[in-house]
């Protein structure tokens, strides 16, 4: 069994990103696992550029963005194998893989960052009545199709969803020469930026139709046409508000789901809300030495959360492995009145050096509202929002300062407050 101290499962943005922080931490036993033949992930599709501004103070593509990381794990000599399957991972941190040069791979190590990303939800999830016909993709899928493989999906398209990537989609299938009918939204608000509604949608005069879903798809070998619905505060269609829409092509972007069946098969404690993992300030997850980060984690709007998130991630995990990562007394961490989740759900404050940046996702859109942070049942935030919306990550920061404040605090809770 080869023993490494440090594996990463997933060479996408947070992979490599953890990978450059431990070895910056002194640690030199790294294997970086990746099951496509090329690091990078999901930003080797994403040619549109809006990436980097935060990280690197500059504009650019995914592809570009990416190999920023990957020139830096080969200048470490950070090791990485490529086309290799992890089968399972379990909680005293051994990793099975396979690949066509080694075969079976037994690996152990000290410790494990879990970086698989995420996948979308299929239309086999959505129930939608209608054929088996040709012309149904999720958008990731007619994104690889368009910018890796040189494909057109289709040449008059419906976009279901207003996530990011759908919005995306919107405006490259219009660049490329397809005429988009319309985006159509089950929500009364957008699940994307707002800068990608006004540059993909708003700048291209591609209807968004909110509360609005798609109740039958016809077509018999190709897709060719859709009906569409307004739905009620039920999500129910409103009988009625029928509307029909000849297209050849439908692209899905009806949300993320984190990849964490490794992380069940090591006994790692998953949230009912985000489908990730449960993790503390370190983004340490329920069994020690396994750390998590990326949207395996949480679905984020930014990769430069990704990178700081995979920072703290690989920074954590070094000083898990060096014997210094502290254990103390926990404080957990509450989302509620309009707050889905938190990361992290625990904090011990021995491991906050200076701040610590408690991001969070609120369930509805608030205009004019108050982010609120309760150290046990005092206030000791009260944040004015002009406007919060399920489709854009929020943040606090905690000081260590705070902490040293509230040194018995039980719990944390987060709120939206109207006043």
């Amino acid at each position: 069994m080869q023993e490494y101290d440090l594996i990463i499962i997933g060479g996408g943005p947070a992979g490599l990103a953890a990978a450059v922080s431990a070895k910056d931490q002194g640690i030199n036993s790294i294997l970086i696992i990746e099951r496509d033949d090329e690091l990078g992930g999901i930003l080797n599709q994403c040619i549109h550029n809006g990436f980097g501004l935060h990280t690197f103070k500059e504009e650019l593509t995914g592809p570009e963005y990416s190999q920023r990381f990957i020139d830096k794990v080969i200048s470490y000599g950070i090791e990485f194998k490529l086309n290799t399957m992890v089968l399972d991972v379990n909680d005293n941190k051994q990793v099975t893989a396979v690949n066509t040069e080694d075969g079976i791979l037994e690996l152990q190590a000290k410790a494990i960052i879990l970086a698989m990303g995420c996948r979308e939800r299929p239309r086999g999830a959505l129930n939608i009545p209608g054929s088996r016909c040709a012309g149904i993709y999720t958008a990731g899928t007619a994104q690889k199709y368009v910018n890796v493989e040189g494909l057109m999906p289709g040449k008059e398209v419906v976009i279901l969803g207003s996530g990011d990537i759908g919005l995306i989609m919107a405006r490259r299938m219009t660049l490329e020469g397809a005429k988009v009918k319309a985006c159509v939204e089950l929500m009364s608000y957008s699940g994307g930026l707002k800068r990608n509604i006004v540059q993909c949608l708003d700048d291209f005069n591609i209807p968004l139709k909110l509360s609005h879903t798609v109740t039958n798809i016809h077509g018999k070998d190709r897709l060719e046409g859709i009906t569409i619905a307004q739905v009620d505060d039920n999500r129910k269609p409103i009988k009625g508000t029928e509307e029909y829409i000849v297209c050849d092509t439908l692209l899905l972007s009806v949300g993320l789901l984190p990849e964490n069946e490794l992380s069940r098969n090591a006994n790692v404690k998953l949230s009912r809300v985000t489908g990730g993992p449960i993790v503390d300030e370190s983004m340490q997850t329920s069994i020690p030495g396994i750390f998590t980060c990326g949207n395996v984690l949480h679905v984020h709007d930014l990769v430069d959360n990704v990178t700081t998130e995979s920072y703290t991630a690989g920074r954590n995990a070094a000083n898990y492995i060096n014997g210094i990562h502290k254990v103390g007394n926990i404080i957990d961490v509450f989302a509620t009145d309009g707050v889905r989740y938190t990361v992290p759900n625990t904090i011990n404050p021995e491991n906050v050096d200076t701040v610590l940046d408690v991001r969070f996702r609120v369930g509805e859109v608030f205009k004019g509202a108050y982010i609120s942070v309760y150290f046990d049942e005092a206030r000791e935030m009260h944040l004015k929002k002009k406007i919060l919306t399920p489709g854009e990550m929020e943040s606090v920061k905690l000081t260590k300062a705070v902490f040293d404040k509230y040194s018995e605090c039980k719990k944390i809770t987060i709120k939206v407050e109207k006043e």
